[in-house]
């Protein structure tokens, strides 16, 4: 009888030691894949560094700014109704580089709108001149930024204007163009900012 429950007992401590093990090496294993499965997507650093943003600019109404962030940045996003596009022609006397001559937008974006879609634009939200956050001001001459403002962008900082296309005025501190981000369209909603080409799946 004595062998019996010493038989009993060691079987028991076997299938404990087996079923310990067993549980010990999933845990390990499952330690071991986490690593190289999150490897796969892109880290923060990544995005910062670059990665493309994707922004669903299906509920921007005309007229509105959406901000966005890349590599560390904010990207506005502007639906420009007709009456806003229509002032862009009559700037060109008071804009330092009103054909956008200089490299401060892709090609496809070096046109009146600077923009692929006449009425979205998209740029960096950061004045050329120190790196300050101007602010949208869409109203039609205010006393306040004189009376060929037509609507833009203004940076309290140090007094620099954009226009509704993100070109600089003349005689301002911020010497060009608000930047225009690399950026194309996955759909007629789906915007892709830092990347000029759809990914093939």
């Amino acid at each position: 009888m004595e062998d019996i429950d010493k038989k009993n007992e060691m079987s028991g401590r076997r299938r404990f030691l087996i079923t310990a093990t067993s549980v010990a090496g999933g845990i390990a294993g499952v330690a071991w894949a986490t690593p190289f499965i999150m490897s796969m997507f892109p880290s923060e650093r990544a995005k910062a560094a670059g990665a493309p943003v994707e922004v669903d600019i299906s509920k921007l109404e005309p007229g509105m700014l959406l901000m966005v962030e890349y590599r560390g940045k904010v990207v506005w996003v502007l639906n420009r109704t007709s009456e806003m596009l229509a002032t862009l022609s009559k700037l060109n006397d008071q804009l330092a580089d009103p054909k956008s001559e200089k490299e401060q937008q892709p090609e496809y974006a070096q046109n009146p709108t600077r923009s692929i879609r006449p009425e979205i634009l998209v740029t960096t939200g950061v004045c050329t001149h120190l790196g300050c956050s101007p602010v949208f001001r869409k109203e039609i001459a205010p006393v306040d930024l004189g009376s060929d403002w037509l609507g833009g962008f203004f940076c309290p900082c140090h007094g620099s204007k954009f226009d509704l296309a993100g070109r600089v005025y003349k005689n301002v501190p911020a010497p060009t163009n608000l930047l225009v981000p690399p950026h194309t369209y996955l759909s007629e909603n789906i915007l892709l900012i830092g990347s000029e080409k759809k990914e093939e799946a």
